[in-house]
This record gives C-alpha cells, structure tokens and sequence, in this order.
C-alpha cells in the first residue's frame, strides 16, 4: 500500500499541475480530458466503496469545477488508504459498457493513476499545439524535486 500512496500523491500533484496550465487557456479538447480525469477518478473511489457515482465519467465541467473536484478526490485518496484495505481485495464492478469484472484495489488503483496520466499527455500535446506552455508533470521529475513525499 506504501507505493500505492505514494502514486496517488503522484496523480495528485500531475493533475494539479495539469489543472493550472489550463487555468491561463483552456482549450475545449483539453478541458473535456481534465473532465474525464476527473469524473473516471470519481467513478473509480465510488467503485472501491461500493457507491453509486452521480457524476457521469465525461462531465462537462469548467476549470473552476474541475479544481474544486480535484481537491476533494485529494482529500479521499488518502481517507480510502487510511481504511487500511487489502490491495488483494477484489471489487466488483460493471463498467461503462455494461460488463461486469472483478479487479483488486491494487490493480484499480495502478490504472486509475497510468489512466490519468494517459490524458494529462494529451492535455499537455494539446495545450502545446494551441500555443501554451503545458503543465511538466514527469513523474521522476516529481520525485528528484521532492514535489511528492
């Protein structure tokens, strides 16, 4: 669970990061990824607590409401963690396309922070391309900066 943290502060702070490149211009393909980030990542922790997600997995959301999302989930990686659950555990879920799987927290957990990163590239390809400067979210960057603990 130790390095399961650690690359959940990891998707923390590269999505932060990622958030405030968007901040100064968001182009529209960029802002729906961060949105999907977003939502996936909702779905992902009601999942895991075996919940019902109200917020649909490509939310149309703003930057403002992307932010105030991003704290949140910034708030509940840890609370989730702290529950001291099995990585092993298996959850049960059905996904978007209706099909039910069964997957551990440690597996969950790994794709939700390699999913995320996925889009912040695309953010970071896009922003790139509109004239911006894109959020350097490298994880070994973040690592040799002491950015993350």
């Amino acid at each position: 669970m130790r390095q399961l943290r650690h690359l959940l502060r990891y998707d923390v702070w590269a999505n932060r990061q990622t958030l405030g490149s968007l901040s100064r211009s968001a182009p529209a393909r960029s802002l729906s990824w961060m949105a999907h980030i977003v939502g996936a990542e909702r779905l992902w922790m009601a999942r895991l607590r075996r919940r019902q997600e109200p917020l649909p997995v490509w939310p149309e959301l703003d930057v403002a409401a992307c932010g105030q999302h991003l704290e949140e989930l910034s708030r509940m990686w840890p609370e989730y963690l702290d529950e001291a659950p099995d990585a092993t555990e298996r959850i049960p879920y059905t996904n978007s396309k209706g099909e039910t799987w069964t997957s551990t927290v440690e597996e969950i957990l790994t794709h939700l922070v390699i999913h995320s990163a996925y889009h912040r590239g695309q953010i970071a390809s896009d922003v790139r391309a509109s004239g911006g400067v894109p959020a350097y979210t490298d994880y070994i960057h973040a690592v040799r900066q002491r950015l993350i603990e």
